[in-house]
């Protein structure tokens, strides 16, 4: 969900562990030839926003994943996105899947503190999220919650917490997953 945490913690998890790291705003808006910085504060569904240019966000977000991943020039990429529908997240599994590790951290907090956030992001000018109250109220009607991925994909994360303890907890996660799964999760600086 939007103000959860998930890009502040995706993006510094990537740039500890050397990681790719796509962010679906700042894909979504150079797919729109927009800056990443610009504010689109259009209508709920509508815009860049529409269900049509997400799913070719999405598209792209699984591309440039695939790329990396064939091209071995990471050995892990970070896919920054709500993949609220478990359609989003099953065409992951079905295409990156079988030769892959897959792991979905869902990012939780009260939401009281998701609308501190959204509200002061509206006021940075150097926020790329144009994530607002309305639209999580939307997104809260028609978010899945990811019951159909097995306890080997899925890290769930209190995200109301300094990013040291966040990150520390992230890295205990997946080493606890290493356990439940067939291959390894390698984290090598």
């Amino acid at each position: 969900m939007i103000a959860t945490g998930k890009s502040h913690l995706a993006s510094a998890f990537a740039k500890k562990w050397k990681c790719a790291y796509y962010n679906s705003d700042i894909v979504r808006k150079e797919l729109a030839g927009i800056s990443s910085h610009k504010k689109e504060l259009a209508a709920v569904d509508a815009g860049i926003y529409s269900s049509a240019f997400t799913s070719r966000t999405y598209d792209a977000l699984l591309s440039r994943a695939q790329d990396d991943l064939a091209q071995e020039r990471y050995q892990c990429v970070v896919l920054d996105g709500s993949y609220q529908r478990s359609s989003e997240r099953e065409r992951l599994c079905r295409t990156l899947g079988a030769a892959h590790r897959l792991v979905f951290i869902l990012c939780q907090c009260p939401e009281a503190v998701m609308k501190k956030r959204m509200a002061l992001r509206l006021k940075n000018p150097q926020a790329v999220s144009d994530g607002r109250w309305e639209i999580y109220l939307e997104q809260k009607k028609r978010f899945e919650m990811p019951l159909e991925l097995p306890e080997k994909q899925l890290l769930t994360l209190d995200t109301d917490r300094p990013l040291p303890e966040l990150l520390s907890l992230l890295e205990e996660g997946l080493r606890g997953l290493e356990g439940e799964a067939e291959q390894e999760i390698v984290l090598q600086r």
